[in-house]
This record gives C-alpha cells, structure tokens and sequence, in this order.
C-alpha cells in the first residue's frame, strides 16, 4: 500500500523512536504538519523561532544521548537554522532536520521562499541531503540517523521539496545501512593501547585532560576507572564537565582561559597529558607552542582529523572513548611492574598544595549578590542533581567553576560557536527529554534576550524550567574585556537603561517572575522557584556589576599566565573613577 511521502516521513520518525520534534510551520511543509495533526506517537513541539527549535533539539539530544529531530519550512525559516546547526555541529551533537523546499521543477529559479539551504549548511553539517524523489524518502531518512548518531555525533540536514512530501510510493523500511567510505573506526590500535598503558606505567606526574567525547561516547564510568586505578588527577574542558565526577578529589575542575589555577598548573607541570575526546581547542591550550611543555601527550578521539589538529600527540590513538579505555585498562592490569604508587602520590599532594594556594573563590559582599555566590546556592539547594544549561558569557563560565558536576549529560552549553540565546531553547528540549529532573538555564540579561518569545513555548507545555539570570546591566565578558584590555571603554556593552523588567516579561507569557536583590533573599528564591511544578520561572539576581570571571589568561598568553582577582582597594578605586 503507498503512503505519501509525509506519512513515510512520520512512519520512519517512528521506527527511529522519536517521540519528540520540535519546529515551526510553513508553506511548504503542510503536508508533514498536516499528517501530524493526526498523529498519537510523535509529538511536535511548537516554538516561537526557528533557532530556537534546533536548540531545543540539540538540548534534547544532549541531554538523552539520542538524536535531537526538528522540522521547518523553507526560505527563512530554514536559513534560520543556521546557527543552531552551527552550534550543534561545533559540539558534535547528533540531530536530524528537516527543512521544507519548494517543488524539484522550481530549484534554481529564485521561486517564492526558496534558499539552498544544502549549501548554506554545507560546512556546518556533518552531512546533508536534497530529497529528489519519494521512492528515496525512507533510505535518506534512514542513513541521515545512521549518521547523526555514529562515529563523531553531528548534525544532518535533509531538504524536502514539496513535490517530495505531497507524492506517493510504497513504503520500504531499510533494517541495515552500508554507507560507502563510511566507516568509523571504533577500537584502538593494540599496539598503540599498550604503548599508552606503558606511558602511563612509568610517568611520574600524568593528567587527564577528558572533554566532550568522553560524554559523547557513555564513558564516564570507564574513565573514573582508570583515572582511580592509575591514581591520575582529571582536568575537564567545558565541554567535558561531568564526564568525571566534581566533587572528586581526583578532579581539578576545568582548565584553560577561565580554568583553575590548580589544573593549568598541572598541566603545565606534568610530564604525561593523556587528552581522552578532545581536539585542544584555543580556549583550552592558550598559546599552543607554550602548552603542556614537559609532557608527552596521548591523544584518544573517534575522529582521526581531530588528532594532531592544533597540538603534537606523541602517541595517536584512533577509537571509540569508551571502548579505548576499556583496553586501556585491561593493558594497564596487565603489566607487570604498576610503578605509580609513592611516585603519584607526591604528584597528588603537590596537587593539593596547589589547590590550597589558589581555591577558586570570590570576595563575598554582604551588601550585594555576588554572581558566584548565586550559582553555589542553586548547586546547594538542587544537592548537584539538576541540569544546568547556560547561555554564553560570564554566566556561563561561573556555571561552569562554582556548580560540580557529578554525572555527565548534566550540563549542557554552547562551547564550540559560543552561541548567545542557547541557554533556554535548550532547558526547554532538555525538560521534555528528562521531564523528572530539575532543569536550570543560567543566563545573563543580554543573552537570555535573544530567545525570550520561547518562554511561550515554556507556557504552553507547562515546563517547569528555571531561568536564573544573572543581571548586571552588561554584555559582562565583553564589558570584562573591554575593562581589562580597553582601557575601560565601555563601547556598546551598558545594558541597564534598556532592559526589561524581567518578572513582568515572564507575567506577561504566564510564566512566574521572581526577584533577588540582597544576598539573603537568593536561596529563598531559589527555594521558592522549586515549588513550582507547571510553569516556568524567570529568577532575576540583581547582581554586582562589577564582578569579573577569574582566573583568566589573556588571548595569546600561555594557560600559566593567569590573572587573578584585583585587590578590593584597587576594585573601589576604579569604581570611583567610573562614578
């Protein structure tokens, strides 16, 4: 019997386990919609912009392991998509999405909403299709999930003409794909695996360095396992938070631009980095030729153009995390001679002395909240259990040092692009993946601007979502650059005199809108916003708008050259000359 080729669109949606899409309706795409309307097992979410519903998707994804899905119409709506498949494809996170596109006779001719969209997303996919004929529906649809979701996660877009989804065909559900030249490499080179056991054997003063892959490939317990066998301290990219556990005393926390003291120290003092999922991005090295100068380093990635990409790897080691580091270990067991006992405690104690003199910290102030301050009470009050989504900027970076990650799939933001307005479209596509969980977005007041209309779709579906937004009146990073480097000319970062009231935006969509303003009204707030179950709730902290992320290692310095903290005497000078 022929479906349409929007039935075969929902039947293969079906047959992948989707049960969420979110996206938004267009000319071109009433067919799918119009199949929806009847539809009990796949449930589209509608928001208020296309952007938006590829960061729900991604937040979705990222939050659930499985493929983020969203569907949008052509021309606009599908150009409007750009930055979200950007972001998701910077972080490697698996989704599928279906843009609409004018009828096949019309491609070419500058017809009404008609933008190539398969070529706009070309370098920010992982791989994308233009649907010629129904007959080719459900094999696209098929491969483009095989794809999303193997060998490095990514984005992948499918391009549906209107011919396409209106037409006809019998509908064939292929069980197995075979792509050819598409074969990812999922287990390490033996050699190579016992080689990286004997390196590890025998250093005195190794550091792992796990970021998104880690995450990615559902390897967090195996890493725990070694770095705990082999006594071997972890430091985490932003992207590799809760691949390990936080509150480990194991864990240095985050290294690079706005890392601990204590992980760039010992990066730059250890004589093995093992780097497991990660491509050393500039944020994390600083200046590259000065990075890890007396280490060897070991490099673990599913993604072999990811290996020797921006640092040396002494040693390649090509594979899946989690089934590298199952070898890994078993190699470790293995030897003979396991020589790290008194040698790695001296290393873990000089660590320990480096945590000592430099703890992350703020300076409290009794008469004004402290950004910080805000992020470590809702760690508190959720007991490290919610999941912390953030949009980009200082807000993002404080999430990211004063709240411990315990379990992966916990934290979810924007590192590669560093995309403002990410934040809430992906609590929300997080909320419907784990609608059990408290789900926090920790935002500023410029950023959380950028996709405010979704508080609608929040409304809507009753999603109890959080939005801590942390209000200082600034564009704060740019303003913290501009303070540090450009001789305090705040050029176009001041905020204050037009922002919204926040409480009243959020009263007006239906949402709740509270109020923080003195540092003993937070944690009541915070308590306050968890008794709502069916809403969301905007929490706007008036904050000190004077507050900076420390450390910080200036662009271009070696991730040794740290900044800290100014004196407070030197602080209240400034503040002064800018009264």
């Amino acid at each position: 019997m022929k479906k349409s080729g929007a039935e075969i669109l929902i039947e293969c949606l079906k047959r992948e386990g989707v049960k969420h899409v979110f996206g938004y309706p267009g000319g071109v795409v009433l067919n799918i919609f119009d199949v929806l309307y009847d539809e009990k097992d796949v449930q589209l979410i509608l928001t208020r912009h296309e952007q938006a519903a590829i960061h729900a998707a991604d937040g979705y994804a990222r939050a659930s392991g499985k493929a983020g899905v969203a569907i949008v119409t052509s021309g606009p709506g599908a150009t409007n998509t750009v930055t979200g498949i950007a972001t998701a494809s910077m972080d490697s996170i698996p989704l599928v999405v279906f843009s609409g596109q004018v009828p096949t006779l019309l491609i070419g001719n500058d017809a009404f909403q008609e933008a190539d969209i398969v070529g706009i997303t070309r370098p920010c996919t992982k791989h994308n299709f233009l649907v010629k004929d129904v007959k080719d529906l459900a094999q696209t649809v098929r491969e483009a999930f095989h794809i999303a979701t193997t060998g490095r996660p990514g984005p992948v877009l499918i391009d549906l003409p209107k011919d396409v989804t209106a037409g006809s065909a019998e509908f064939v559900w292929p069980e197995e794909v075979k792509i050819r030249g598409y074969n990812p490499t999922y287990h390490g080179n033996k050699y190579m695996i016992t080689q990286a056991a004997q390196m590890i054997a025998h250093a005195k003063k190794p550091v792992i360095m796990a970021g998104g892959g880690v995450v990615l490939s559902g390897a967090a317990k195996e890493l725990r396992d070694l770095a705990e066998h082999a006594k071997i301290p972890v430091t985490m990219t932003l992207m590799g938070l809760g691949g390990f556990p936080g509150s480990s005393k194991l864990s240095l926390g985050m290294l690079g631009m706005h890392g601990t003291y204590y992980a760039n120290t010992a990066v730059q003092n250890s004589d093995l980095l093992i780097g497991i999922g990660v491509r050393f991005d500039d944020r994390v090295t600083g200046r590259t030729e000065a990075f890890a100068p007396h280490a060897k380093i070991i490099q673990i990635d599913i993604d072999p153009t990811s290996i020797r990409k921006n640092v040396r790897a002494d040693l390649p080691i090509v594979g899946d995390v989690k089934n590298v580091l199952k070898d890994l270990q078993k190699a470790l067991k293995e030897l003979k001679e396991q020589q790290w006992g008194a040698v790695r405690n001296a290393w873990l104690k000089q660590i320990e002395l480096w945590k000592e003199e430099r703890p992350l910290s703020y300076s409290f102030d009794k008469n004004v909240i402290k950004p910080e301050f805000v992020v470590e009470k809702i760690y508190e009050v959720t007991k490290g259990e919610a999941i912390i989504c953030t949009e980009v900027g200082q807000n993002q970076m404080w999430a990211a040092q004063f709240y411990k990650y315990d379990h992966p799939r916990r934290w979810l933001s924007s590192g590669g692009l560093g995309t403002m307005g990410y934040g809430f479209p992906a609590a929300i596509g997080a909320q419907f993946a784990c609608p059990d969980k408290v789900v926090f977005d920790i935002a500023g007041d410029g950023s959380i601007q950028m996709n405010i209309q979704e508080l609608a779709t929040a409304v809507i579906n009753k999603l109890p979502v959080k939005v801590a937004i942390l209000n200082n009146g600034y564009l704060g990073m740019v303003r913290q650059w501009q303070e540090l480097f450009f001789k305090e000319r705040y050029s176009h970062t001041h905020l204050d005199t037009g922002n919204p009231d926040f409480v009243k935006v959020a009263e007006a969509y239906g949402a709740v809108g509270l109020r923080a303003t003195k540092p003993e009204e937070v944690e009541p707030v915070i308590r306050e916003s968890l008794k709502i179950k069916n809403k969301p709730v905007f929490l706007d902290f008036v904050v000190d708008w004077k507050e900076k992320v420390y450390p910080m290692v200036p662009a271009g310095a070696s991730i040794d050259e740290m900044i800290f903290e100014e004196k407070e005497e030197k602080k209240e000078k400034k503040l002064k000359a800018v009264k």
